[in-house]
């Protein structure tokens, strides 16, 4: 039943940037009102589990959420340059940026094979920017790999703090309403920065920011941060790696997103060697 929940997870969450795409308002607008949708019913879910963690571990979910904010404008002025499939793909290099940080903070040494795997990442990042080719897929490629790797650093910064935040919770609702409230603040000050955050509500675009708020930040984490803890590390990576990897399909599908072949090397590159440090892990084993 794990592996089922987090597959149907997983299958939500690669419409993000679909559904971002569709509601075709300002990066900063879709940012806010996703979190900020998804706060009545995170609120009513967190009061029927009955949440009890303490004060200071709510307010560094808060913290981690605006991180996540943060994380979600730039992911979404990506998809705007680089397309829906990219920008999510680019999105994924996190896992190196959290090995980085780990070992810059906590002095977690990395893997030799996560070390090797990083220039893998980074040529296939230079091949999505449109680097020797004139038939690269984007409006912009070079500012949205610039913004998909802002993407990454953030959300590994999410990923530390809410790593401290999660300690303890039983229920996966009550930390995800705080890390909403944070996301939603993280996007106000980014809005509130380019000037571009707009209050308005149009039909359908809110129609499909209200989809993105229910499906991705409401129904694909909690299904995702209920099922992958009780699953295998290799099976979540695997699982994981489904993302991009699917929103590249449906971007193709529904807006021809097409890339050129040496994006398409860089894809390949990029979630090769992603996979590589999520399947052998980033963290080298001190007591081997």
């Amino acid at each position: 039943m794990a592996r089922l929940l987090a597959l149907v997870g997983v299958a939500v969450i690669s419409f993000s940037a679909i559904f971002v795409r569709l509601a075709a308002v300002a990066p900063t607008t879709s940012a806010f009102f996703r979190a900020v949708y998804a706060l009545p019913f995170l609120w009513a879910l967190a009061l029927w589990q009955r949440d009890k963690r303490s004060f200071k571990s709510r307010l560094i979910a808060v913290g981690a959420g605006i991180f996540l904010g943060l994380d979600l404008a730039f992911w979404h002025y990506a998809i705007d340059d680089v397309g829906a499939g990219l920008a999510t793909v680019l999105g994924n290099t996190q896992v190196v940026f959290v090995g980085l940080l780990a070992w810059w903070i906590h002095g977690e040494r990395p893997r030799t094979e996560a070390v090797l795997a990083i220039p893998l990442v980074f040529a296939g990042v230079t091949l999505i920017a449109g680097v020797g080719s004139t038939a690269a897929f984007g409006a912009n490629p070079q500012r949205g790999v610039i913004f998909g790797l802002m993407t990454a650093i953030t959300y590994a910064g999410y990923l530390l703090v809410y790593r401290v935040a999660g300690r303890g919770a039983k229920n996966p609702a009550g930390p995800l309403l705080d890390v909403s409230i944070g996301a939603a603040l993280g996007a106000l000050l980014i809005g509130l920065i380019d000037g571009r955050l707009s209050f308005e509500i149009t039909w359908p675009a809110h129609g499909w920011l209200l989809a993105l708020a229910l499906a991705s930040q409401v129904v694909g984490w909690l299904l995702i941060g209920s099922a992958l803890p009780r699953l295998p590390a290799l099976e979540t990576s695997v699982m994981l790696l489904l993302q991009p990897m699917m929103t590249i399909f449906w971007a193709w599908l529904i807006f021809a997103e097409r890339l050129s072949p040496l994006q398409g090397v860089g894809v390949a590159l990029v979630l090769g060697g992603v996979g590589w440090i999520s399947i052998r892990g980033a963290v080298a084993d001190d007591s081997a």
